[in-house]
This record gives C-alpha cells, structure tokens and sequence, in this order.
C-alpha cells in the first residue's frame, strides 16, 4: 500500500528536508503536492485527498489548527510537524496521529510513518467491509421488490423472484410466474428489459427474457436452448450468444 501525502510548511527549506527525509526512509510514501500556508494548504487537501497530511503548526495569519478547523472533514491521517512543544495537547483533539519536533528524528518520524500507514489500512478494510454490508443488504433488499404488472382486469405487484420467464408477442408480454400463473401484460418485452436485469434476468432472444435462477443448463443440440428447471426449452437467437454466456458466467 502506498500512502499519498502533502506537506504543509510556511518554511521552504522544512519542506525540501522533510521530503528528503521521507524519500530516503520512508519510501511507501509518495508526497504529491506542498503548501506554505494555510489557505493553499486547504486547497491542495480537498484537490489531492491525501491519506496524510505532515502539517506545520506555527504559520503566520493561520496555523495548522485553523486549517483543519476550515475543513468541512477530515478524513486523512495527521502528523503534525512543529518547533514548539506546547501544542501537544491541541494535537491530541484533532486525533493526530503523531507530534513530531524539529529538527525530525528520522526513527520518530519512520515510527510515525508506520503508525499512519496502520491506521490508514484499518480504516480502508472498514471501508471495504462497510461496503460489502451494504451490498448484501442491497441485496437482501432486492428480494423483496415488486414489479408492476398491469393486465386488462387488474395491476399485480409481483415479487421479481417469483418470475421465471417473460415471453413477448408483438405488443403483449406474458409472464410466467413459480406458482403457475401466466399474466398477460399490455407491454412490450423491450419496456422490462433494463428493469429485470438487475435482478438476473437475461435476453437471449428477441422474444425471451429469462430469470437465470431457473436455468437448468444450456443444451447446445438443436440450435441451442436454455432448459428450465420446469422443463420449458427456450431458444438462443444466434446474435445473443455471446450476451446469455457472459451473464451465466
């Protein structure tokens, strides 16, 4: 893993030794932009989104402190770099990951180094976990959602589980459902296509979708079909061959 990160100094020459330093030690840094003061250091922030900041504390107009303070979150690592040690306390507040004197030690700033690149991992693996969360809940969700069906005599609300197959003639769609019933729609099959793709449904053929769920298997005699666990055969135009072997991968 490579942590990206800027310097924040009002001092060019600290700026020039602290990269140095990080090159020649701590080489899973990358420093991809600098600052010398508040006001750019703030803009650089929000265009670059480090995961660290190495921040000077003691700049003239705004210190470090009010930049971060102007931020509307911060969601990166702080090492603050100063030559004052009253500030330790403040820094605490603002979560920082460490304090470092100048001139730096090299040991202290590779510690501190090491201590943002564990807290950055950890919080990227509770980002992706997070995300996988949601995904199986997005899931979970989505089987509980209904599509519409309107028919001559009524609108049906159907669970798109419960939908084995969509069968098009000219203008009317039926629909054939796991406890079967067929439902005669006043659609076109194109008008469900984008709808029931994101719930497994495939289109191979200009007549057919079919919900992958109850595919039994691709029997390639004949022509080519798809078996249904119910038996039914649906047939693979030629020019949705490559699309139905995509989805089924």
């Amino acid at each position: 893993m490579n942590i990206r990160a800027v310097l924040i100094d009002d001092e060019k020459n600290n700026i020039d030794n602290l990269r140095q330093l990080l090159n020649a030690y701590c080489p899973e840094v990358t420093v991809v932009a600098t600052a010398n003061n508040a006001d750019t250091g703030k803009e650089i922030i929000l265009q670059y989104q480090p995961d660290l900041v190495l921040l000077d504390i003691q700049m003239p107009a705004k210190n470090g402190f009010d930049l971060l303070k102007s931020l509307p979150k911060f969601d990166f690592e702080i090492i603050f770099v100063t030559a004052y040690d009253q500030y330790g306390i403040q820094a605490v507040k603002f979560a920082a990951v460490d304090y470092l004197l100048k001139p730096i030690n090299t040991d202290e700033l590779q510690l501190a180094i090491k201590k943002a690149f564990e807290k950055s991992l950890q919080k990227k693996q509770n980002l992706r976990l997070e995300n996988l969360i949601q995904l199986l809940q997005q899931q979970q969700h989505k089987d509980e959602h209904r599509i519409a069906l309107t028919t001559l005599k009524e609108t049906r609300f159907v669970l798109a589980t419960q939908v084995i197959r969509c069968e098009s003639s000219n203008n009317y769609s039926s629909f054939y459902l796991a406890n079967g019933e067929k439902l005669l729609v006043s659609k076109p099959i194109f008008e469900f296509e984008e709808i029931l793709k994101s719930y497994g449904f495939i289109r191979c053929h200009q007549s057919h979708l079919v919900n992958k769920k109850y595919i039994k298997s691709w029997v390639k005699e004949d022509g080519g079909y798809l078996l249904l666990e119910n038996g039914t055969q649906i047939p693979i135009s030629r020019n949705k061959k490559d699309a139905v072997t995509e989805a089924l991968r």
